[in-house]
């Protein structure tokens, strides 16, 4: 689970990370009101507006501005809110921005770089460092990644001082500003365990003019299978730039994520489920989402999730690839049979089946055929790749 950069500045700040004050408001007027308080209470004469949205990539995409009257602030909000952002990271759709936030300009000497996040290699959470702060760390790891510091945590005592010191003095601070980013390293990894993070980030990490130490900007992520620990942490989600497919899954117990091709597919079992989108790829295909409906899935369930698949309008065809466990064949074929009665299949289908009751499950969909025209069945997961592709591209 994700959250917004104005949340994320205040959890950080519960936690004792010096965070600059910040308004954030959902209109254009709210956005003048708030540049004339921040003046008011002592704020510099530059201030900066800045979208709340998940994705990254803001100040190339212009979705950050520089300010110097209410008016201009106004205008930015305005823009903002009123256009959808694109950039690297939201495809060419974008997305759109209802929040803003608007806070005092910071005058920077330097910005680094600090996060939290688990290292799977490892299997323990580690610290990520580095002097390079304000870029994207991943293309700071592609052109020096030396610059990179990291630093594993112990998975029970979590990031002890004398190693949080360490990082900090190894990214280029010393003296008292040393002690207070180590204070603030041991505060993310506290931030990390006690509420099941999965990425707790600082970037940039600044030091001002006046040797002040703050976190201009933040981003903390959060493991979904934990949230039930977090009633207060549930309380932030915000499912406004999630697409209204994947909350329909997730209400029904479903692993769907929307990708931006024609071939939908409806597989259980993670692994399976990549696998079948890969020989989807080799045949010339491209998959319309990810759709794993799980080892006890129920008939209501798959029922369910071939209405998902079906409300893409961008699926063309549809690849069932079920190998039957404790979500027998059967199962599966009784709710696409279900399925195709209540709203049809105009698509072209393709069906592999094996494990139990899997002729049983055959004899199911052969009885069906006259109800569903443009069902084809398929002996081994290439053969299916490769008749959706050829029947999709037909």
């Amino acid at each position: 689970m994700k959250i917004h950069e104005f949340q994320a500045r205040d959890l950080l700040s519960k936690y004792g990370v010096p965070v600059p004050p910040a308004t954030v408001v959902e209109s254009q007027d709210a956005a003048a009101q708030a540049f004339k308080a921040n003046a008011a209470n002592g704020g510099g004469a530059l201030q900066v507006v800045k979208a709340q949205v998940f994705a990254g990539g803001r100040g190339k995409a212009g979705f950050v501005k520089l300010v110097k009257t209410a008016e201009e602030a106004r205008d930015a909000a305005h823009f903002m809110l009123t256009n959808r952002m694109v950039s690297v990271q939201t495809g060419p759709e974008g997305i759109e921005v209802q929040k803003v936030l608007i806070a005092n300009a910071v005058d920077i000497a330097k910005e680094y770089y600090i996060s939290i996040t688990l290292d799977r290699n490892r299997g323990t959470p580690i610290v990520i460092a580095s002097a390079e702060g304000g870029m994207e760390i991943e293309e700071v790891a592609k052109t020096n990644p030396d610059a990179i510091i990291k630093e594993p945590l112990h998975p029970h005592l979590g990031l002890l001082p004398f190693a949080a010191l360490k990082v900090a003095k190894k990214i280029g601070f010393s003296g008292k500003q040393a002690g207070t980013v180590s204070k603030i390293l041991v505060a993310l990894a506290k931030l990390y365990f006690e509420k099941d993070c999965s990425l707790v980030e600082i970037n940039p990490l600044v030091v001002t003019k006046d040797n002040q130490v703050l976190a201009l900007d933040a981003k903390v992520q959060f493991d979904d299978n934990a949230l039930f620990r977090h009633p207060d942490i549930v309380a932030l989600k915000d499912d406004t730039e999630t697409d209204p497919l994947e909350l329909r899954a997730t209400k029904a117990s479903l692993n769907y994520i929307k990708l931006d091709g024609q071939i939908a597919c409806l597989v259980n079992g993670a692994g399976l489920a990549m696998a079948t989108m890969d020989v989807i790829g080799l045949f010339g295909g491209s998959p319309a989402n990810f759709l794993d409906v799980g080892g006890g899935v129920t008939a209501e369930g798959a029922k369910e999730a071939f209405h998902i698949i079906l409300s893409d309008k961008k699926v063309k065809g549809i690849l069932v690839n079920i190998f039957g466990g404790i979500a027998k064949c059967d199962l599966i074929a009784q709710a696409l049979i279900d399925a195709g009665k209540e709203i049809g299949f105009k698509v072209p289908l393709v069906v592999r089946l094996e494990g139990t009751n899997v002729e049983k499950a055959r004899e199911m969909l052969n009885g069906a055929k006259g109800e569903l025209p443009t069902l084809q069945s398929a002996t081994d997961l290439n053969d299916a790749a490769r008749k959706v592709v050829a029947a999709t591209k037909q």
